[in-house]
Order: structure tokens, then sequence, then C-alpha cells
């Protein structure tokens, strides 16, 4: 059938509009954000600067980037589609930028302390001809270029040394270039039901809907981890693909959540889990706040964009602590991956379908 999707539409589409300006200016805004945390960590390095000090001003940087999206929604009020990328964009610098602001003191704090780095033994499987005094140690990777390479790797965990490919696999990489340019059309040809909704019967329609709307969150999985993530991954000849597992085996919610999403859960482990255990929190409270930050982007990133505060998103993720104990405790085997894939098909679907409900409400005039 050809090509299905142009470039020459797109690039179009983003000049004629001056909102589409408006909006890639501000994801190109995004930029400021990531140089001022470079600047940080070499004034850090560099003893430039006290650690609470640098500290102090990455939580600074860290607010105004989730603040950028909030203000640039509700000021202009673009297309929700645009402040859905905004927020996206700005989100991943976020928990980008906590990585590496981490490893990078994490590094000085073993430099102080005189304690040597160990390079990754994994790492330096991954890449042949590579030994361990050829890798690069701190402060030697505070350049621009290894920090834009971490912040265009399909991965939210910052090392000094990403496992890499040795070439470009050109076969690989035009398969999923072509797979992703048939799967938009068909993404968004499924959204026409939405359009046709009846919201004088809001429930019945909402459960109707669940289906077709848990389909077309399968097929932006199937785009977002399996297609662009690897395309991201080849360009880049980044090393590690490990972007999921087998959820759709999930037996219990935990399991759903450390496998559909590999690179959330790892920083989730790397920066935020593993640091409260260390800190003297018990499992059941670093796991309960990994919850509530993941309810929070969840919120961030759906009442943001539709300029509107339901909590239905947020409610739906902790609504997912008890579920999972109910699950473990009462189901297991073919009838807990039957719960697990009901409360995917009955719950964040629903909730979005809710937001999509109000918005058009709100704007029906």
């Amino acid at each position: 059938y050809g090509l299905l999707v142009d470039p020459r539409q797109w690039a179009g589409y983003l000049i004629r509009d001056p909102d589409n300006i408006r909006a890639l200016a501000v994801y190109a805004f995004s930029n400021v954000m990531i140089l001022t945390a470079y600047g940080i960590e070499l004034a850090l390095a560099k003893a430039y600067l006290p650690e609470s000090l640098g500290s102090a001003l990455h939580h600074i940087n860290s607010f105004f980037i989730l603040s950028i999206p909030l203000v640039y929604s509700f000021r202009y009020q673009p297309a929700p589609i645009w402040s859905s990328l905004a927020c996206s964009t700005y989100s991943m610098t976020f928990i980008k930028l906590i990585s590496y602001k981490d490893v990078n003191r994490w590094c000085r704090r073993d430099k102080t302390s005189k304690k040597q780095h160990k390079p990754n033994v994994e790492i330096v499987k991954t890449v042949k001809d590579v030994h361990p005094s050829d890798l690069v140690q701190y402060p030697n990777n505070l350049t621009l270029k290894d920090l834009y390479y971490f912040m265009f790797a399909p991965t939210l965990c910052y090392e000094l040394n990403f496992p890499r490919m040795p070439r470009i696999r050109i076969n690989f990489l035009l398969r999923r270039i072509v797979e992703l340019q048939w799967m938009i059309p068909a993404v968004m040809n499924s959204m026409q039901p939405f359009d046709e909704m009846d919201y004088s019967r809001m429930v019945e329609r909402m459960l109707k809907l669940a289906i077709p709307n848990h389909f077309i969150w399968l097929l932006f999985f199937y785009c977002y981890f399996h297609s662009y993530l690897n395309i991201l991954g080849e360009i880049l000849s980044f090393g590690d693909r490990q972007f999921y597992m087998d959820w759709w085996n999930s037996e219990t919610i935990p399991y759903f959540w450390r496998t559909w999403n590999i690179p959330v859960h790892r920083w989730a482990t790397r920066h935020v889990y593993k640091p409260m255990l260390k800190a003297g929190f018990r499992n059941s409270q670093a796991s309960t706040l990994v919850f509530f930050i993941s309810a929070f982007f969840h919120e961030y990133l759906v009442s943001v964009p539709l300029r509107m505060f339901r909590l239905w998103s947020f409610i739906g993720m902790i609504a997912q602590i008890p579920l999972a104990s109910l699950i473990s405790r009462f189901l297991s085997g073919n009838y807990g991956n039957v719960a697990v894939w009901l409360s995917l098909i009955l719950g964040q679907p629903i909730a979005i379908l809710m937001y999509v409900h109000d918005y058009y409400l709100m704007h029906a005039k």
C-alpha cells in the first residue's frame, strides 16, 4: 500500500500553525534544564560547589522541569496532544536527570572514601575487544556527548559505561521502522469509536469500550516498547534491549509492574526502593512510595494535558496496592493471570475514558 506515514506531511503540519512552533520551542527549552544539570555536576566535580548547595540546585532544577509543562498547558492552552508530548518529554528529562545526579554523587562519594570503582563486568562482556582499563571513570564521564547519549538512549538509568553493540544492524532497523509506520495508522483509525460515543449512557459505553480501549493500549505498547525503543537503541548502538518481559503471563500485580516496563522498574528500584531500604525503611514502605510516585506521574501525564484534575488515574494506581494483596492471597496460577488481565482491561483504561468523557463535557460548547 505504499508509505503510510509521510514525513513531509508531518513537517508541513508542524510549521503551518504558530501553536505548533510554540510547542517545539517548549520541547527545545528542555535543553536548558539538561545543561543546567550538567553545569552543576561539573562544578561539583571540580569542588567549586559544596555538596549541599549542589543538591539544592538540582532540586530547584527538577522543580522547574515539572513546572514548565504545567505553565505551558494552562497559560497557552494547546491541544492535548502537544501538552501530552510536553509532559512526557519533561517527565523523561526529570527522571533521567535524577539518575544522572545520583550516579555522579555515588562516584564522588566512592572517590572521597578512596573506594575503587569496579567496572561493570556485564558491560565488558557485551562489548568485544574492550579491556576494563579502557572503560570511562569518573569524572571523565562529565562531557556533553556522554550526557546527551544518555538523554537519547532507551534507558532511564545512567551508567558511566553503557553496553554497546559493535555495529548498527540495518535489516533489524528497517524492520522496526516499517512495522512502526504501519502501526500508527492502525492506532489512529481505532480511535474513531471514541468520537462517536453516546455520553448520555456513560457507564454502559465505558464498559463496552473497555476492550477496544485496551486493544489501543496494546498497540501503543507494541509501537513504543518493541518498535520505537528498538529503533532508538539500534541507531545509538545501545546494547541492553530488555525493555519488557513476559508481563502477559503475570499471575500477580507486582509481577506485572516489574515486567511490563523494565526501564521504569529499574529506575524505581535503583533510585527509590533500594535507597529507602538502606535508609532503614521496611519493604512495604518502600514499595508503597514507589506506587505513590508512579501514581503521581500517571496523574501528571493525564491531568495536565487535559487541564483538569479528577484524580482518576491516581486513584486507579493506588488501588493496585490492595488489589495486589487480594490477588496474591486468594488467587494463583491461571486464576491469578485472569485477575491481572481483568484489572488491566477494566482498570486504567476505564480511568482514561472517564477523563475523555469529562474533557468533552467541559468543551462541549
